[in-house]
């Protein structure tokens, strides 16, 4: 059997949590490979709403093994308060939920450093969540990191000491900010308690022998693949590769074991924080997109910047992940556009590109537009894809001309049950 993968390609936000949810039953593991709080998954079900930050989006479906992989970093207050939030959903989630032992800690100095070196940056400030998320990246390189096997050996509180005193020396070179590190610390240590109380595996010895028995896996990422460490708009991206290629790392899997990758876009575009955006609208159309699509972070509640769907950016996240097929978001949001715009060139030093320069940070781009007339109409109800509006069913099969993918689904609402399936024989 194969691994199969589900990820963001534009800055994230994408309904990668949805859609993780809707096809857990085709699953018997849901795997998280990466990132940590910093990321939100939003679903709604049964007249209910739920965001994850740690803990894989198949949870709430019963029988189905979610295992937190040793490429994510786990603040155990953040945790500890998610399965507060899902357990009388959920029922019996401790037979279900397995964390992986070489997973890493975010400790409360972690978030401390966090705040103090985005204060600090002032303007050039690069809209961390302040969750402690690049620190704590920065110890696992740096070999001094805490994991989650740490907490069951004999010298953990020597090892968080000597950590936290490392942290304290560089918190030294920052000016004073606000925050109660006795007060975090002790709710820290509580919370280790709820952890201790999971399953830990020894993760890539689980998820190996999971394959050897046959069972069906999905890889679930967090943010998008412009926030690559090393394929994003860098320095502006997270700490971690959020691409294909961060399965293997994630989850202690050969590059073989992958199989379909499904690659998550919204109808138009979005990103929280700084960091270059050639399609985004600073006008009223950018604000109309924000107010019909609820465009607000999921883990920190900041309004998204909003624009048209960009092509190019597109084509370069499916070619760094080797997207099989594609699922469409939001669609329903652009339901009352008469006419809908996508980005298929940019235009930057005297000439016409379809490729993503080097230094985006600094190269001015114009991206070069396509019209598309809206539909205009309420998607409200429709399950089949021959039943959407011809206008929809043209853009889409733009899309799919343009970035040579198919389409497999198209999201029309929030809620579980609105998803058009295009071509079902992809997904089974």
């Amino acid at each position: 059997m194969a691994i199969d993968v589900i990820l963001g390609l534009q800055w994230g936000d994408e309904g990668k949590g949805k859609i993780v949810d809707y096809l857990a039953n085709n699953y018997d593991i849901v795997a998280r490979f990466q990132g940590g709080p910093n990321a939100g998954h939003t679903l709604k079900f049964d007249g209910q709403k739920f965001v994850l930050h740690t803990i894989p989006s198949g949870i709430f479906r019963e029988n189905l093994i979610n295992l937190i992989g040793n490429g994510v970093v786990i603040d155990p207050i953040t945790l500890e308060k998610e399965i507060h939030k899902i357990k009388s959903v959920v029922g019996d989630y401790k037979e279900r939920l397995l964390v992986s032992k070489k997973a890493h800690l975010i400790l409360p100095t972690h978030r401390y450093i966090d705040a103090a070196t985005e204060s600090f940056k002032g303007k050039e400030k690069i809209g961390s969540t302040l969750k402690g998320i690049g620190p704590t990246y920065m110890d696992k390189t740096g070999r001094n990191g805490l994991r989650v096997g740490d907490i069951m050996l004999p010298n953990f509180m020597e090892k968080y000491e000597s950590l936290r005193a490392k942290h304290l020396g560089i918190l030294k070179l920052y000016p004073e900010i606000d925050f109660n590190l006795k007060a975090e610390e002790e709710k820290w240590f509580n919370s280790l308690e709820n952890l201790k109380s999971l399953q830990t595996v020894d993760g890539e010895y689980y998820i190996n022998q999971a394959l050897k028995d046959g069972k069906r896996i999905l890889a679930e990422g967090a943010q998008g693949s412009m926030l690559d460490i090393d394929f994003g708009t860098y320095p502006f991206v997270t700490s971690s590769n959020t691409i294909s290629s961060g399965v293997c790392n994630g989850l202690g899997v050969a590059p073989s074991a992958i199989g379909e990758v499904i690659g998550i876009s919204k109808a138009y575009c979005t990103r929280v924080g700084s960091g270059p955006f050639p399609t985004e609208l600073e006008d009223e159309i950018g604000d109309l997109l924000r107010e019909k699509g609820g465009e607000f972070g999921a883990t920190t509640g900041r309004p998204r910047r909003c624009g048209w769907i960009d092509l190019p950016q597109l084509a370069y996240t499916i070619m760094l992940n080797g997207v099989t097929q594609l699922v469409i978001t939001k669609i329903d949001v652009l339901n009352e556009f008469e006419t809908i715009k996508a980005a298929t060139h940019y235009e930057y030093e005297g000439a016409l590109h379809e490729q993503l320069p080097y230094d985006i940070c600094n190269i001015p781009i114009k991206p070069v537009y396509t019209s598309f007339k809206g539909w205009s109409t309420d998607l409200e109800g429709i399950a089949e894809y021959e039943d959407l509006p011809p206008v929809a069913q043209s853009y889409i099969k733009a899309l799919e001309s343009h970035l040579n993918v198919p389409v497999s689904m198209i999201s029309t609402g929030p809620e579980r049950k609105k998803l058009v399936l295009k071509e079902i024989g992809v997904l089974n």
